[in-house]
């Protein structure tokens, strides 16, 4: 009998932002782990692309946006109950502080910050989370630091991570976990706005001098959903080549 700590067998987990990037990956992979899979992203064609990837399964997809009320709703609306939550749906918007504007605000956060505290709320109000469920919000670095332009972002991701620990204290009670991730720079459709000779100029800046991969978060994410890490919550996962070494 082969020895896997890690596997996801008999685990139904819920991935947002699954039509892309981080979020795509870690669909794919918490099903080749074993898992049964929920998705959920607001392009329909994306969606159906990550869902064809799956390893075979009981697998589904919900289109809706979760920047709003009615998305929110209509992805807890018929959901079973869940062993785990992965929080990837996000977006990036540089911008300095004199061109900030209350729409470019409001649009980063409600994405970033109020979607996975809402419907992280519907989910638990619901009783759709199972006692040990694991919740698993994916962060930044840029958390903890600065660059030009990123103000929002920063705050967004600075947002999560309290959040993330404050719903850690108060539903161990439950037996439900609270982790993120913190990634460096992922090769992502996020990273594609940079010139090629400006990314080789930046992964310079990393130790190990290359960006990630969107596989090697999801391999963490598989980490944070396993029972291997039943006795962790709370806790900031930093994944970024070393550049926070500096």
């Amino acid at each position: 009998m082969s020895y896997n700590p890690f596997s996801l067998q008999g685990k139904t987990i819920l991935v947002t932002g699954a039509s892309s990037g981080i979020g795509h990956a870690i669909a794919i992979h918490t099903s080749m782990a074993g898992a049964r899979v929920i998705i959920n992203g607001r392009n329909v064609e994306r969606l159906k692309s990550t869902f064809e990837k799956l390893n075979s399964g009981d697998h589904s997809y919900v289109v809706a946006d979760l920047s709003t009320n009615e998305g929110i709703a209509r992805l807890s609306h018929d959901l079973p109950l869940l062993d785990g939550v992965v929080h990837s749906a996000g977006i990036n918007k540089r911008l300095p502080l004199k061109l900030i504007s209350d729409k470019s605000l409001t649009e980063l956060m409600q994405i970033n910050f109020y979607a996975p505290v809402l419907l992280t709320k519907s989910l638990y109000k619901k009783k759709l989370l199972n006692q040990g469920a694991s919740i698993v919000f994916i962060s930044s670095v840029a958390a903890f630091s600065a660059s030009l332009g990123n103000i929002m972002y920063m705050a967004s991701k600075g947002a999560i991570n309290s959040f993330m620990k404050g719903i850690a204290f108060e539903l161990a009670e439950s037996g439900i976990r609270a982790n993120a991730i913190q990634p460096g720079m992922v090769k992502t459709h996020l990273s594609s706005a940079l010139s090629d000779e400006d990314i080789e100029k930046d992964m310079m800046r990393y130790p190990l001098k290359r960006y990630g991969t969107p596989e090697e978060i999801a391999y963490a994410a598989i980490y944070l959903l396993s029972d291997a890490t039943r006795w962790m919550t709370g806790s900031l996962l930093t994944i970024d080549g070393g550049l926070t070494l500096r």
